[in-house]
């Protein structure tokens, strides 16, 4: 049994497994309200977690163009345009911060 809280649409705007004050009724675990809810939660934490990943693997990206480029492996302008004018402004955010030294924590650890 859950409890659940509805907006004045009566869309569900809270639904819990333990008692709330807020509670204005209490739906089975099968509803189907219950399982759309619980259903759309799982897909917004995950859409979190990609986008977190995103983040993270932009850095990587990032990184990895600039050792690539110190190394002459690569140069920018082999990229496109657009690629280029975006590595540009990111690389000027950078060294307006300090540069990589302080953008990477010391306690983070592992290979790529």
């Amino acid at each position: 049994m859950f409890y659940v809280q509805r907006d004045a649409q009566g869309q569900l705007i809270r639904v819990e497994a333990a008692a709330y004050a807020e509670a204005t009724e209490t739906l089975p675990a099968d509803h189907l309200e219950i399982q759309t809810w619980f259903a759309n939660e799982a897909v917004e934490v995950s859409l979190k977690q990609l986008k977190q990943s995103d983040l993270e693997m932009i850095r990587v990206l990032d990184d990895l163009i600039q050792v690539l480029t110190s190394k002459g492996v690569i140069r920018v302008t082999d990229l496109p345009t657009a690629a280029q004018a975006k590595l540009m402004d990111r690389t000027q955010a950078r060294v307006a911060l300090g540069g990589l030294s302080r953008l990477i924590n010391d306690d983070e650890t592992g290979l790529i």
